[in-house]
């Protein structure tokens, strides 16, 4: 099942190469926040660093895809790696002794921000080139989402044990080291070699906005929830006299996310994506929502897992209706609106959630926070009811006609020779 998407050739390697760069992601917040609290002494500078590097990371995210889609991933992704690398690498260099100027800590995080290589949706794209098969693209993409999940609990994991032994300015040096490392090795794949860049036709940002709408409120929805979640979490737990235990709650859901995804890749599915996306953000409402209901953290655990369970098969459903509604040369953008829209989410329901904890109850609290995917989903749907965008063309050599791509999991009618219809 999945070992016939890494049999294909290249396959293992480019997404080997892609995981230990995005490893890096895994790392850097935590070691960037205890290394900035070391160096000046202050939560507030350590505060203000990370949501300045966190938010050039996020929001400029479709602008750095967009280089990737005009000039293609070789000529893009090793000048944003080895230019964040460096950047981390002063970063760590700054913060390994006490003393640094809060102003440079945050002037080198803005920058370093920006030049995040959006790994996620260059390898999304590679996926897309060497799986024509939407079948095999919808485990591909499943198990992306599923190893992405698994990268970003074990970053802090690993963190936590170099911080026994060495400065939190080491895991900064290491998050260098690893996307540095992993992006010279995934763009000498020869199958990134093969995406050829789109030239000017990615400039064409209203068509990929207009296009992937329905997806990117969707996944909008997804973050703020899961934002939300995680602070009402940990506000569960404390209220219990169990602030430690709030981690192996949000362990749950991560456990629950990977199920599902791996879950989600290995079905055949009947029903179009787009209504399948629309129901994962009721599915994901209503498990949050009986969280509300949870009278102990065995329960809220028990709930956690099955939010998680919707969590990775609506992501992999959106970047797959994402990657469906654009022009081949415009897959990398799309897939980082996407990937904007649920980590400006997640950011935003944090927020949100911080003001409403403090002034409402609990079991309030993880109601609220439902009415996100709930919303999303509605909204999704209202979109799905409106006249679609005109359907995506491939690009043919010189002299050839342009044939209409069928959107993912839409009946195809085609000979029997060809794919049956994805899963997403």
């Amino acid at each position: 099942m999945y070992a016939a998407v890494l049999r294909t050739p290249y396959a293992l390697r480019t997404f080997g190469s892609a995981l230990v760069g995005r490893l890096s992601y895994g790392t850097v917040s935590l070691s960037l926040m205890l290394a900035v609290k070391a160096a000046t002494g202050s939560y507030a500078v350590a505060g203000t660093v990370m949501a300045v590097f966190g938010a050039a990371s996020v929001f400029l995210s479709p602008l750095r895809a967009r280089f990737i889609d005009r000039y293609g991933p070789r000529r893009a992704l090793t000048p944003m790696a080895l230019g964040y690398a460096a950047l981390l690498g002063v970063l760590a260099a700054v913060t390994w002794r006490p003393g640094a100027p809060g102003w440079l800590l945050v002037a080198l995080a803005l920058c370093a921000g920006a030049a995040t290589p959006p790994l996620g949706p260059a390898m999304r794209t590679v996926w897309s080139q060497l799986l024509p098969d939407r079948r095999l693209l919808q485990r591909a993409y499943s198990l992306d989402g599923v190893a992405e999940e698994l990268l970003f609990v074990s970053g802090p994991l690993i963190v936590g044990v170099l911080v026994l032994f060495a400065p939190a300015a080491f895991g900064v040096a290491l998050s260098a080291g690893l996307v540095a490392v992993g992006t010279l090795v995934f763009v000498a794949s020869p199958m990134v070699g093969a995406v050829a860049p789109a030239g000017r036709q990615c400039q064409e940002r209203a068509r990929v906005v207009g296009r992937i709408a329905r997806p990117v409120i969707a996944t909008l929805g997804v973050g703020l929830a899961l934002g939300a979640a995680d602070l009402l979490v940990l506000a569960f737990a404390e209220d219990r006299g169990r602030a430690d235990a709030a981690a192996w709650v949000l362990a749950a859901l991560s456990a629950g996310s990977a199920v599902g995804g791996l879950v989600n890749g290995a079905v055949d599915w009947r029903l179009p994506a787009r209504t399948r996306l629309t129901l994962l953000t009721f599915g994901l409402a209503a498990a949050l929502g009986a969280a509300a209901l949870a009278p102990g953290l065995l329960t809220l655990a028990a709930a956690a897992a099955c939010v998680g369970l919707f969590v990775a098969p609506a992501l992999t459903t959106a970047y797959l209706i994402a990657d469906d509604a654009v022009d081949p040369g415009l897959r990398t953008q799309a897939g980082a609106w996407v990937n904007t829209a649920v980590n400006a989410g997640s950011s935003g329901g944090t927020a949100g959630m911080g003001l409403l904890v403090s002034h409402a109850p609990l079991p309030l609290c993880f109601a609220a926070a439902a009415t996100a995917p709930l919303l999303a989903g509605l909204a999704a749907a209202f979109r799905a009811g409106q006249k679609p965008a005109p359907p995506a063309l491939e690009e043919r050599g010189p002299g050839q006609s342009p044939v209409t791509r069928t959107p993912v999991g839409e009946p195809q009618s085609s000979s029997p020779s060809s794919p049956s219809s994805s899963a997403e």
